[in-house]
């Protein structure tokens, strides 16, 4: 039976962990890293590359258009909640279908929830690393102040 990880997302920084035998362990990343900044950088490449966590987090200062951070903050709300954040962004987050806010990267409209995924695949492929295993089961944080909404993002 394989591990069951437990991923606590962040706005500002990730971080996984397993139980070893009583103890919980948290997994470094390929970067040697307890913690994984919750940010996500779409290269100008034209081939779908991207960069997630401190590879995101050392180029966003030339690539501030398309380097995604602290998303987390717009899971489950709507744009018009979240209409005076967005003007503090460096990426550009527009009204999507039903008032969502979607990150839009060249012409693709991106919801919070999948570049919350992308993180998450990090999470997941960093422990999957470690032990040596596919991760199939896996327990995710939300915050105690998330509403319902956001908790079911």
């Amino acid at each position: 039976m394989s591990k069951v990880i437990g991923i606590d997302l962040g706005t500002t920084n990730s971080c996984v962990s397993v139980m070893e035998g009583n103890e919980p362990v948290v997994i470094p990343n390929s970067e040697g890293r307890r913690t994984t900044p919750s940010i996500v950088a779409f290269m100008d490449s034209g081939n779908g590359e991207r960069k997630v966590g401190d590879p995101a987090k050392r180029q966003a200062i030339t690539n501030p258009q398309n380097t995604i951070s602290s998303i987390k903050r717009f899971m489950g709300s709507t744009y018009t909640e979240v209409e005076k954040e967005v003007a503090e962004m460096s990426y550009k987050v527009v009204r999507g279908d039903n008032d969502t806010p979607r990150v839009l990267i060249g012409d693709r409209k991106y919801t919070p929830q999948e570049i919350s995924a992308i993180i998450l695949q990090k999470m997941k492929k960093t422990a999957e690393d470690y032990l040596g295993t596919e991760v199939t089961r896996a327990v995710i944080t939300v915050p105690a102040y998330f509403n319902d909404s956001q908790r079911q993002a």
